[in-house]
């Protein structure tokens, strides 16, 4: 009995271009088949905004209540030592890209972009509107996540977090079972129509340095964060590094936070980071902490600015940034979860038309292994520092006020 050979989304995505490409400058070909796929990257896209307000709701609401829920200050150090870098690595891919990708994203590049023509129209489309705008989704998210926060505080609410928790469940599924598998497709007709109008090898000579520059840029963070944490803890960060590569590997190919813990546990383990430490830090840095992904969104988005001449301030994409760190909690529970969370906040950069979040969306999610395996990386360089720091710190701490706190006996 033969096995059946399964490709993985990256293989496929790359094939979907090639394909694309290949329809889109076969002169021989109708042009109703080239409409044929364009129609259904339409659709896909209608449909991709109708759930993108459902995807904040059920990612956002169960993340914030499960942030809000655990050890104390020991959460709260975790937390916001795992947003800064988050918020760090999208600043330092900003100067990055702003300051190196003109080198190849030159004036005569753009100027060709954007002489070439708006490509096929689809042949229909379907008048489906969002349930929820994006706005309205963000705040109701927030809102419902700290009140359910408030509620288990209280020990009530947890009817309404099995609701919310149950809701994410359907929006993964959705997305391993409709948006991931179709998005192949969704990429050729994109490609197919980018050929045909004579962009796609403009695109392509921008987008292959892209690649290899984001890729560089995490393993040189995922390498300070190690060298600064490692220092921190006292301890070598080369062996920290060379500790990390099995969990490194296996993110690249699990392409998911979620699926990489066990190992990234066994490679904490391996740093010498304490049992109580590690099983609390790298599962909460798999939902929490995402430098890689936003080094690749914050690196892409930069370079479709670049590309179409439009504006790209340090304090707009800042902004993008920070909002961006909240929204993609619990967003590696599935692939490309990252990318389908900060579409809704695209348009905070300008980035607003269905062909530039389409193109975001390739650039991102052929290389979202790597982006996966630099944010579990990055989860246990912070496992390193939270181990020192607790140990240091909180537990000493809380030995003091639990001391002074005991009755003292008379000594008759």
């Amino acid at each position: 009995m033969t096995k059946k050979i399964q490709l993985g989304l990256v293989p496929r995505l790359i094939l979907a271009i090639i394909f694309g490409i290949a329809i889109g400058q076969m002169k021989f070909i109708p042009e109703v088949v080239i409409r044929v796929l364009v129609t259904f990257s339409s659709l896909f896209s209608v449909f991709l905004n109708f759930v993108i307000p459902l995807m904040i709701i059920g990612f956002v609401v169960k993340g914030i209540a499960d942030l809000t829920d655990g050890a104390g200050k020991l959460l709260g150090v975790t937390a916001l030592t795992a947003y800064g870098s988050t918020i760090i690595a999208g600043s330092i891919a900003y100067i990055v890209a702003s300051n190196f990708f003109p080198t190849f994203i030159t004036d005569e590049l753009v100027q060709k972009i954007s002489q070439t023509g708006e490509g096929l129209q689809a042949i229909f489309t379907i008048p489906l509107e969002p349930m929820l705008d994006v706005t309205a989704a963000i705040v109701f998210a927030f809102m419902m996540g700290l009140g359910i926060s408030w509620l288990k505080g209280q020990g009530k609410g947890q009817a309404l977090y099995e609701v919310f928790d149950d809701f994410g469940e359907i929006i993964i599924k959705v997305l391993n079972k409709v948006i991931i598998p179709l998005l192949p497709i969704y990429i050729a007709g994109n490609f197919a129509n980018m050929s045909y109008a004579g962009s796609v090898f403009s695109v392509l000579s921008v987008f292959w340095k892209v690649f290899i520059i984001v890729i560089v840029m995490h393993l040189l963070y995922i390498s300070f964060l190690f060298v600064v944490f490692g220092t921190y803890a006292g301890k070598n960060p080369v062996k920290l590094i060379r500790n990390q590569i099995p969990g490194y590997m296996t993110a690249i190919g699990t392409q998911s936070s979620a699926a990489t813990i066990p190992v990234n546990i066994k490679c904490a383990e391996a740093n010498g980071v304490s049992e109580d430490i590690r099983n609390f830090v790298v599962p909460l840095c798999a939902t929490i902490h995402l430098a890689g992904s936003m080094i690749t969104i914050t690196s892409c988005a930069t370079a479709v600015l670049l590309m179409y001449n439009m504006p790209h301030e340090f304090t707009m994409i800042l902004g993008f940034i920070m909002m961006l760190g909240v929204a993609m909690v619990a967003a590696p529970g599935a692939p490309g979860g990252a990318i389908m969370s900060a579409l809704p906040f695209l348009p905070m950069v300008g980035i607003s038309t269905e062909v530039l979040q389409q193109l975001m969306i390739t650039l991102y999610l052929t290389q979202d292994s790597f982006g996966t395996a630099a944010n579990i990386s990055g989860d246990n360089a912070i496992a390193v520092f939270i181990d020192k720091f607790y140990n240091k710190h909180i537990k000493t701490k809380t030995k003091i006020e639990t001391a002074t706190e005991r009755p003292v006996s008379k000594i008759e």
